[in-house]
Protein backbone atom coordinates (compact mmCIF):
# COMPACT_ATOMS: atom_id res chain seq x y z
CA UNK A 1 0.00 0.00 0.00
CA UNK A 2 1.29 3.44 -0.91
CA UNK A 3 -0.23 6.62 0.52
CA UNK A 4 0.69 9.95 -1.08
CA UNK A 5 -0.66 13.36 -0.10
CA UNK A 6 1.44 15.27 -2.63
CA UNK A 7 4.24 15.93 -0.13
CA UNK A 8 4.87 12.60 1.61
CA UNK A 9 4.82 9.18 -0.05
CA UNK A 10 4.56 6.31 2.44
CA UNK A 11 4.85 2.63 1.45
CA UNK A 12 3.57 -0.11 3.78
CA UNK A 13 4.36 -3.74 3.01
CA UNK A 14 3.02 -6.72 4.98
CA UNK A 15 4.74 -10.10 4.73
CA UNK A 16 3.76 -13.53 6.08
CA UNK A 17 7.02 -14.27 7.88
CA UNK A 18 8.08 -14.64 11.51
CA UNK A 19 10.17 -11.48 11.23
CA UNK A 20 12.18 -9.30 8.88
CA UNK A 21 15.38 -8.00 10.52
CA UNK A 22 16.42 -4.38 10.25
CA UNK A 23 19.43 -5.41 8.16
CA UNK A 24 17.06 -6.69 5.49
CA UNK A 25 14.95 -3.53 5.69
CA UNK A 26 18.09 -1.52 4.99
CA UNK A 27 18.92 -3.85 2.09
CA UNK A 28 15.53 -3.16 0.53
CA UNK A 29 15.93 0.59 0.96
CA UNK A 30 19.36 0.52 -0.66
CA UNK A 31 18.04 -1.45 -3.63
CA UNK A 32 15.08 0.85 -4.08
CA UNK A 33 16.87 4.16 -3.37
CA UNK A 34 15.87 7.06 -5.65
CA UNK A 35 13.02 5.04 -7.17
CA UNK A 36 9.31 5.79 -6.94
CA UNK A 37 9.84 9.04 -4.95
CA UNK A 38 9.31 7.23 -1.63
CA UNK A 39 9.62 9.18 1.60
CA UNK A 40 9.52 6.16 3.92
CA UNK A 41 8.98 2.40 3.82
CA UNK A 42 7.40 0.29 6.57
CA UNK A 43 7.80 -3.49 6.27
CA UNK A 44 5.58 -5.39 8.74
CA UNK A 45 5.85 -9.11 9.44
CA UNK A 46 2.71 -10.91 10.57
CA UNK A 47 4.98 -13.08 12.78
CA UNK A 48 3.62 -16.15 11.04
CA UNK A 49 5.22 -19.25 12.60
CA UNK A 50 4.71 -21.40 9.51
CA UNK A 51 6.95 -19.79 6.93
CA UNK A 52 10.67 -20.12 6.15
CA UNK A 53 13.20 -18.84 8.69
CA UNK A 54 14.29 -15.23 8.15
CA UNK A 55 15.90 -14.75 11.57
CA UNK A 56 18.52 -17.53 11.54
CA UNK A 57 17.41 -19.25 14.75
CA UNK A 58 16.25 -22.54 13.20
CA UNK A 59 19.25 -23.94 11.38
CA UNK A 60 20.13 -27.64 11.22
CA UNK A 61 21.98 -27.17 14.50
CA UNK A 62 22.52 -24.38 17.03
CA UNK A 63 25.72 -23.29 15.29
CA UNK A 64 24.20 -23.00 11.81
CA UNK A 65 22.25 -20.02 10.51
CA UNK A 66 18.80 -21.08 9.35
CA UNK A 67 18.30 -18.44 6.65
CA UNK A 68 18.62 -19.58 3.05
CA UNK A 69 20.41 -16.68 1.29
CA UNK A 70 18.65 -17.41 -2.01
CA UNK A 71 15.27 -17.17 -0.31
CA UNK A 72 16.37 -14.08 1.62
CA UNK A 73 17.13 -12.28 -1.66
CA UNK A 74 13.86 -13.57 -3.12
CA UNK A 75 11.87 -11.97 -0.26
CA UNK A 76 13.70 -8.65 -0.62
CA UNK A 77 13.08 -8.64 -4.38
CA UNK A 78 9.37 -9.49 -3.98
CA UNK A 79 8.97 -6.60 -1.53
CA UNK A 80 10.49 -4.24 -4.09
CA UNK A 81 8.28 -5.72 -6.81
CA UNK A 82 5.19 -5.15 -4.66
CA UNK A 83 6.14 -1.52 -4.06
CA UNK A 84 6.76 -1.03 -7.79
CA UNK A 85 3.34 -2.46 -8.68
CA UNK A 86 1.62 -0.20 -6.15
CA UNK A 87 3.57 2.88 -7.31
CA UNK A 88 2.55 2.30 -10.92
CA UNK A 89 -1.11 1.92 -9.95
CA UNK A 90 -1.39 5.08 -7.84
CA UNK A 91 -4.61 6.99 -8.46
CA UNK A 92 -6.72 9.58 -6.63
CA UNK A 93 -8.38 7.96 -3.65
CA UNK A 94 -10.39 8.66 -0.53
CA UNK A 95 -9.85 6.93 2.79
CA UNK A 96 -12.29 5.47 5.31
CA UNK A 97 -11.43 4.10 8.73
CA UNK A 98 -13.19 1.88 11.26
CA UNK A 99 -12.48 -0.14 14.37
CA UNK A 100 -14.03 -2.74 16.62
CA UNK A 101 -12.39 -2.77 20.04
CA UNK A 102 -14.02 -5.89 21.48
CA UNK A 103 -15.40 -8.17 18.76
CA UNK A 104 -12.25 -10.33 18.58
CA UNK A 105 -11.87 -10.81 22.34
CA UNK A 106 -12.61 -14.55 22.36
CA UNK A 107 -10.28 -15.45 19.49
CA UNK A 108 -7.05 -15.65 21.49
CA UNK A 109 -5.58 -15.64 24.98
CA UNK A 110 -2.88 -13.93 27.02
CA UNK A 111 -0.53 -16.61 28.31
CA UNK A 112 1.32 -14.47 30.88
CA UNK A 113 0.07 -12.27 33.71
CA UNK A 114 -1.05 -9.55 33.83
CA UNK A 115 -3.82 -10.43 31.39
CA UNK A 116 -3.95 -7.53 28.93
CA UNK A 117 -4.78 -8.12 25.27
CA UNK A 118 -4.78 -6.04 22.12
CA UNK A 119 -8.38 -6.87 21.20
CA UNK A 120 -9.05 -4.08 18.73
CA UNK A 121 -9.48 -4.76 15.01
CA UNK A 122 -8.49 -1.64 13.04
CA UNK A 123 -9.19 -1.23 9.34
CA UNK A 124 -8.31 1.45 6.79
CA UNK A 125 -10.06 1.33 3.39
CA UNK A 126 -8.96 3.13 0.21
CA UNK A 127 -11.58 3.88 -2.45
CA UNK A 128 -11.13 5.07 -6.01
CA UNK A 129 -12.06 8.76 -5.86
CA UNK A 130 -13.99 8.59 -9.13
CA UNK A 131 -15.40 5.06 -9.36
CA UNK A 132 -15.98 4.69 -5.59
CA UNK A 133 -14.70 1.09 -5.77
CA UNK A 134 -12.24 -0.35 -3.26
CA UNK A 135 -8.57 -0.17 -4.18
CA UNK A 136 -7.51 -1.96 -1.03
CA UNK A 137 -7.63 -2.13 2.74
CA UNK A 138 -5.25 -2.46 5.66
CA UNK A 139 -6.32 -4.42 8.74
CA UNK A 140 -4.48 -4.84 12.07
CA UNK A 141 -5.07 -7.21 15.01
CA UNK A 142 -2.79 -8.51 17.77
CA UNK A 143 -2.22 -12.28 17.82
CA UNK A 144 0.43 -14.86 16.90
CA UNK A 145 -0.43 -16.51 13.56
CA UNK A 146 0.26 -19.99 14.93
CA UNK A 147 -3.26 -21.38 15.33
CA UNK A 148 -2.21 -24.51 13.39
CA UNK A 149 0.36 -25.09 16.17
CA UNK A 150 3.57 -27.06 16.23
CA UNK A 151 2.68 -30.30 14.43
CA UNK A 152 1.85 -28.52 11.19
CA UNK A 153 4.73 -28.79 8.72
CA UNK A 154 3.03 -27.12 5.75
CA UNK A 155 4.00 -23.61 4.68
CA UNK A 156 0.95 -21.44 5.27
CA UNK A 157 0.06 -17.93 6.38
CA UNK A 158 -2.33 -19.40 8.99
CA UNK A 159 -5.46 -17.40 9.87
CA UNK A 160 -4.41 -14.10 8.17
CA UNK A 161 -5.12 -15.78 4.80
CA UNK A 162 -8.79 -16.18 5.74
CA UNK A 163 -8.94 -12.59 7.03
CA UNK A 164 -7.70 -11.24 3.71
CA UNK A 165 -9.82 -13.59 1.61
CA UNK A 166 -12.99 -12.80 3.54
CA UNK A 167 -12.53 -9.03 3.35
CA UNK A 168 -11.58 -9.12 -0.34
CA UNK A 169 -14.03 -11.71 -1.69
CA UNK A 170 -16.77 -11.77 0.90
CA UNK A 171 -17.71 -14.20 3.65
CA UNK A 172 -19.79 -17.25 2.74
CA UNK A 173 -21.95 -19.55 4.83
CA UNK A 174 -21.42 -22.68 2.74
CA UNK A 175 -22.29 -21.32 -0.73
CA UNK A 176 -24.50 -18.47 0.47
CA UNK A 177 -22.99 -14.98 0.67
CA UNK A 178 -23.25 -13.78 4.27
CA UNK A 179 -21.31 -10.53 3.94
CA UNK A 180 -20.15 -8.88 0.73
CA UNK A 181 -16.42 -8.30 0.34
CA UNK A 182 -14.71 -5.05 -0.52
CA UNK A 183 -12.66 -6.13 -3.52
CA UNK A 184 -9.17 -4.73 -4.01
CA UNK A 185 -6.10 -5.98 -2.16
CA UNK A 186 -6.08 -6.44 1.61
CA UNK A 187 -2.94 -6.17 3.77
CA UNK A 188 -2.95 -7.81 7.19
CA UNK A 189 -0.53 -6.71 9.93
CA UNK A 190 -0.11 -7.84 13.53
CA UNK A 191 -0.52 -5.46 16.45
CA UNK A 192 0.75 -6.24 19.96
CA UNK A 193 1.53 -9.96 20.11
CA UNK A 194 3.87 -10.05 23.14
CA UNK A 195 2.81 -11.47 26.44
CA UNK A 196 2.11 -13.66 24.52
CA UNK A 197 -1.09 -13.35 22.50
CA UNK A 198 -1.85 -16.71 20.92
CA UNK A 199 -4.55 -19.21 20.03
CA UNK A 200 -3.41 -22.36 21.79
CA UNK A 201 -5.23 -25.65 21.26
CA UNK A 202 -6.98 -24.89 24.58
CA UNK A 203 -8.67 -21.87 22.98
CA UNK A 204 -12.00 -22.87 21.44
CA UNK A 205 -12.95 -21.04 18.26
CA UNK A 206 -16.62 -21.00 17.30
CA UNK A 207 -17.70 -21.33 13.70
CA UNK A 208 -19.20 -17.97 12.65
CA UNK A 209 -22.34 -19.70 11.34
CA UNK A 210 -22.82 -22.95 13.26
CA UNK A 211 -22.84 -24.14 16.86
CA UNK A 212 -19.51 -25.83 16.26
CA UNK A 213 -16.38 -25.15 18.31
CA UNK A 214 -12.87 -25.98 17.10
CA UNK A 215 -10.24 -26.82 19.69
CA UNK A 216 -7.69 -29.05 17.98
CA UNK A 217 -5.31 -27.10 15.70
CA UNK A 218 -6.69 -27.61 12.18
CA UNK A 219 -7.20 -25.56 9.04
CA UNK A 220 -10.91 -25.53 9.89
CA UNK A 221 -10.06 -23.78 13.16
CA UNK A 222 -7.80 -21.24 11.41
CA UNK A 223 -10.53 -20.62 8.84
CA UNK A 224 -13.19 -20.07 11.51
CA UNK A 225 -10.89 -17.63 13.31
CA UNK A 226 -9.88 -15.69 10.18
CA UNK A 227 -13.43 -15.61 8.83
CA UNK A 228 -14.74 -14.28 12.15
CA UNK A 229 -12.08 -11.54 12.06
CA UNK A 230 -13.07 -10.67 8.49
CA UNK A 231 -16.71 -10.33 9.59
CA UNK A 232 -15.69 -8.13 12.51
CA UNK A 233 -13.78 -5.84 10.14
CA UNK A 234 -16.51 -5.74 7.48
CA UNK A 235 -19.24 -4.99 10.02
CA UNK A 236 -17.07 -2.24 11.53
CA UNK A 237 -16.78 -0.65 8.08
CA UNK A 238 -20.57 -0.29 7.99
CA UNK A 239 -19.96 2.61 10.40
CA UNK A 240 -16.70 3.85 8.87
CA UNK A 241 -15.67 7.50 8.95
CA UNK A 242 -13.93 9.47 6.23
CA UNK A 243 -10.26 10.35 6.70
CA UNK A 244 -9.13 13.82 5.66
CA UNK A 245 -5.84 15.66 6.02
CA UNK A 246 -2.24 15.32 4.99
CA UNK A 247 0.42 12.90 6.22
CA UNK A 248 2.54 13.90 9.21
CA UNK A 249 5.46 11.49 9.58
CA UNK A 250 8.40 11.09 11.96
CA UNK A 251 10.98 8.28 12.01
CA UNK A 252 14.07 7.73 14.11
CA UNK A 253 16.95 5.26 14.18
CA UNK A 254 17.96 4.27 17.70
CA UNK A 255 20.56 2.02 19.33
CA UNK A 256 19.60 -0.45 22.04
CA UNK A 257 21.86 -2.27 24.49
CA UNK A 258 21.82 -6.01 23.88
CA UNK A 259 21.31 -7.66 27.24
CA UNK A 260 20.64 -11.21 26.04
CA UNK A 261 23.81 -13.35 26.21
CA UNK A 262 22.32 -15.96 23.86
CA UNK A 263 21.69 -13.29 21.22
CA UNK A 264 25.26 -12.04 21.68
CA UNK A 265 26.54 -15.57 21.15
CA UNK A 266 24.32 -16.00 18.09
CA UNK A 267 25.74 -12.80 16.59
CA UNK A 268 29.31 -13.85 17.34
CA UNK A 269 28.70 -17.21 15.64
CA UNK A 270 27.03 -15.61 12.61
CA UNK A 271 23.69 -17.28 13.34
CA UNK A 272 21.94 -13.93 13.83
CA UNK A 273 22.44 -10.99 11.48
CA UNK A 274 20.02 -8.16 12.11
CA UNK A 275 20.84 -4.56 12.88
CA UNK A 276 23.96 -5.26 14.93
CA UNK A 277 25.67 -1.86 15.20
CA UNK A 278 28.53 -2.31 17.70
CA UNK A 279 29.53 -4.80 20.37
CA UNK A 280 26.62 -5.14 22.73
CA UNK A 281 24.23 -2.92 20.77
CA UNK A 282 21.49 -3.30 18.16
CA UNK A 283 20.42 -0.68 15.64
CA UNK A 284 16.66 -0.43 15.03
CA UNK A 285 14.02 2.22 14.36
CA UNK A 286 10.57 3.47 15.25
CA UNK A 287 8.14 5.79 13.49
CA UNK A 288 4.95 7.71 14.11
CA UNK A 289 2.46 8.94 11.55
CA UNK A 290 -0.82 10.87 11.56
CA UNK A 291 -3.47 11.31 8.86
CA UNK A 292 -6.49 13.20 10.18
CA UNK A 293 -8.07 11.15 12.97
CA UNK A 294 -5.82 8.17 12.18
CA UNK A 295 -2.42 7.64 13.78
CA UNK A 296 0.16 4.86 13.39
CA UNK A 297 3.20 3.86 15.40
CA UNK A 298 5.65 1.16 14.38
CA UNK A 299 7.13 -1.24 16.92
CA UNK A 300 10.29 -3.23 15.98
CA UNK A 301 9.21 -6.41 17.74
CA UNK A 302 6.56 -8.12 19.85
CA UNK A 303 5.16 -5.48 22.19
CA UNK A 304 3.48 -6.48 25.42
CA UNK A 305 -0.06 -5.03 25.08
CA UNK A 306 0.07 -3.31 28.47
CA UNK A 307 2.70 -0.92 27.08
CA UNK A 308 0.24 0.15 24.37
CA UNK A 309 -3.06 -0.08 26.23
CA UNK A 310 -2.23 0.28 29.93
CA UNK A 311 -2.25 -2.21 32.76
CA UNK A 312 1.48 -2.60 33.43
CA UNK A 313 2.04 -4.07 36.88
CA UNK A 314 4.97 -3.78 39.29
CA UNK A 315 5.00 -7.19 40.98
CA UNK A 316 7.19 -7.60 44.05
CA UNK A 317 9.01 -10.57 42.48
CA UNK A 318 10.32 -8.58 39.51
CA UNK A 319 14.08 -8.51 39.01
CA UNK A 320 14.17 -4.69 39.12
CA UNK A 321 12.76 -3.02 42.20
CA UNK A 322 11.18 0.06 40.65
CA UNK A 323 9.12 2.70 42.44
CA UNK A 324 6.66 2.53 39.53
CA UNK A 325 6.53 1.20 35.96
CA UNK A 326 8.62 3.17 33.48
CA UNK A 327 6.55 2.69 30.29
CA UNK A 328 3.73 5.06 31.22
CA UNK A 329 1.43 6.56 30.14
CA UNK A 330 0.39 3.84 27.66
CA UNK A 331 1.34 4.60 24.07
CA UNK A 332 -2.23 4.75 22.80
CA UNK A 333 -2.96 7.46 25.38
CA UNK A 334 -0.19 9.50 23.72
CA UNK A 335 -1.29 8.86 20.14
CA UNK A 336 -3.39 11.59 18.51
CA UNK A 337 -6.73 11.02 16.82
CA UNK A 338 -9.59 8.60 17.36
CA UNK A 339 -8.16 5.60 15.47
CA UNK A 340 -4.81 4.32 16.75
CA UNK A 341 -2.97 1.62 14.79
CA UNK A 342 -0.02 -0.06 16.54
CA UNK A 343 2.03 -1.98 13.97
CA UNK A 344 4.09 -4.73 15.54
CA UNK A 345 7.19 -6.36 14.04
CA UNK A 346 7.62 -3.32 11.83
CA UNK A 347 11.05 -2.78 10.23
CA UNK A 348 12.63 -5.28 12.63
CA UNK A 349 12.09 -8.24 14.96
CA UNK A 350 13.74 -7.71 18.35
CA UNK A 351 11.67 -10.37 20.07
CA UNK A 352 9.56 -9.63 23.13
CA UNK A 353 9.36 -6.06 24.38
CA UNK A 354 8.67 -6.51 28.10
CA UNK A 355 7.91 -3.79 30.68
CA UNK A 356 10.99 -3.48 32.86
CA UNK A 357 8.92 -3.83 36.04
CA UNK A 358 7.66 -7.22 34.75
CA UNK A 359 11.13 -8.48 33.76
CA UNK A 360 11.78 -11.72 35.59
CA UNK A 361 14.67 -14.15 35.08
CA UNK A 362 15.60 -14.73 38.71
CA UNK A 363 13.66 -16.53 41.46
CA UNK A 364 11.32 -15.83 43.16
CA UNK A 365 9.23 -15.71 40.00
CA UNK A 366 6.34 -13.38 39.22
CA UNK A 367 3.04 -14.03 40.95
CA UNK A 368 4.53 -16.94 42.95
CA UNK A 369 5.02 -19.02 39.81
CA UNK A 370 6.99 -22.25 40.47
CA UNK A 371 9.10 -21.66 37.35
CA UNK A 372 10.36 -18.82 35.19
CA UNK A 373 7.98 -17.29 32.67
CA UNK A 374 8.56 -17.44 28.94
CA UNK A 375 9.56 -14.22 27.23
CA UNK A 376 12.92 -12.98 28.46
CA UNK A 377 14.85 -15.66 26.58
CA UNK A 378 13.58 -14.16 23.30
CA UNK A 379 14.12 -10.51 24.17
CA UNK A 380 17.00 -8.14 23.51
CA UNK A 381 16.93 -7.13 27.17
CA UNK A 382 15.21 -5.21 29.99
CA UNK A 383 16.17 -1.76 28.66
CA UNK A 384 14.40 -2.25 25.32
CA UNK A 385 10.88 -1.36 26.45
CA UNK A 386 11.82 1.79 28.43
CA UNK A 387 13.97 3.14 25.59
CA UNK A 388 11.38 2.45 22.89
CA UNK A 389 8.62 3.99 25.02
CA UNK A 390 10.71 7.09 25.79
CA UNK A 391 11.57 7.58 22.11
CA UNK A 392 7.99 7.16 20.90
CA UNK A 393 6.68 9.43 23.66
CA UNK A 394 9.00 12.19 22.45
CA UNK A 395 8.04 11.64 18.81
CA UNK A 396 4.30 11.54 19.47
CA UNK A 397 4.59 14.82 21.35
CA UNK A 398 5.80 16.41 18.10
CA UNK A 399 2.92 15.22 15.92
CA UNK A 400 0.06 17.67 15.35
CA UNK A 401 -2.91 17.08 17.63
Amino acid sequence: MILDDGHTRLAIVAIDLIGFPHTNVVNVRKKIANRFDLTYIIICSTHNHEGPDMLGLWGNNVLKRGVNPVYEKYVEDRIIESIEIAAKKLKPAKLRVAQDLSGAHDLNMDTRKPVVKDDGVYILQALDAQADTTLGAFVVWGNHPETLWSKNTLITSDFPHYVREGIEKGVYNDKSLAKKGLGGVVLYASGCVGGLMTTRPTVKIKSPFKEVYYEEPTFEKAEAQGTTLALVALHALDKAESVTGGISLLAKTIELPLGNPLFKLGIALGVINGGYSSWGHMRTEVSACKIGEVSFITIPGELYPEIANGGIENPKEGDFKLAQPLETPPLRALMPGKYKFVLGLANDELGYIIPKSEWDKEAPYLYDSPKAHYGEVNSTGPETAPLLHKTLKEMLGKLPK
